[in-house]
């Protein structure tokens, strides 16, 4: 399992904020999970990172064994359909993939670490937290705590 942290000071002092006024996030944890989802399935269509940055076409080689240039969509869109959140106790969330070569895809790889592969995989990083996100996560946890104090 490949683990990437998102350590942002504006989220994390919310949060504890919330933590404080409520002693529960899940609720909110769970609203953000949806919306993280939701955002990391966007950027299949979308083509780029949380930081906006367009994703690498597919080579050549990839494009005649796959027949389109359309990257991390293969011919299922298996991985895409496969992004899931889940709590982890009462104030952690992750988000990912249960899909084997999800890492590859994120993180990229070469040929020369992986041989079965048929040439190198670029980086195409699809889980993250935008600016759009942040903001959204923002506005979610101010609405609890807003509601906490009414």
């Amino acid at each position: 399992m490949i683990t990437i942290e998102y350590n942002d000071r504006d989220i994390l002092e919310a949060l504890q904020n919330l933590q404080r006024a409520t002693g529960n996030l899940q609720p909110a944890l769970t609203e953000i999970g949806e919306i993280l989802t939701e955002s990391t399935k966007q950027r299949f269509g979308s083509q780029t990172g949380p930081d906006g940055q367009r994703w690498p076409a597919n080579s050549l080689v990839t494009i005649e064994r796959k027949g389109r240039d359309q990257p991390l969509t293969g011919e299922t869109g298996k991985l895409m359909d496969e992004i899931y959140y889940n709590l982890i106790g009462n104030d952690a969330l992750e988000i990912g993939s249960p899909m084997e070569y999800a890492a590859m895809q994120q993180f990229g790889g070469g040929k020369d670490e992986f041989p079965y592969l048929w040439g190198d995989i670029p980086a195409r990083p699809f889980l993250g937290v935008s600016e759009d996100d942040k903001n959204e996560i923002l506005s979610i946890i101010n609405r609890y705590l807003r509601d906490a104090r009414e």
